[in-house]
């Protein structure tokens, strides 16, 4: 008797898993078994790194307006009270993208900040 092969819906399977495993290395992206293995980690990792990718990115926008609120002559912490009492709404993301590609205007910012809030 011949082995069963399980026919068409095992193989869309299979080719599933093969498909997402494309570029991992050695028997990972050709040997059915060790690229589910492969694949389900590489999932989870990526379902998990969306969510710190978030935080990472978040970070990184603090570090730069820190940065650029020393050059300016203040803390990030003071900063981001004062536009707070000044009622001023710009998000982490747009004072990070100001501080690198507009300084100038990351000063005026700052100025007004410390003018409202005082």
């Amino acid at each position: 008797m011949p082995r069963v092969t399980r026919g068409y819906k095992a193989r869309r399977r299979r080719n599933k898993v093969l498909k997402l495993a494309k570029g991992f290395r050695g028997g990972r992206n050709s040997l059915y078994r060790t690229a589910t293995e492969a694949v389900d980690r590489a999932l989870s990792y990526a379902y998990r790194d969306r969510r710190n990718r978030k935080r990472d990115m978040r970070s990184l926008w603090i570090a730069r307006i820190s940065a650029a609120a020393r050059i300016n002559g203040t803390s990030y912490s003071k900063l981001m009270g004062n536009l707070k009492k000044a009622e001023v709404e710009l998000d982490r993301k747009v004072l990070s993208n100001m501080a690198i590609l507009d300084p100038n205007a990351f000063s005026q910012v700052v100025k007004l900040a410390k003018d409202k809030a005082a």
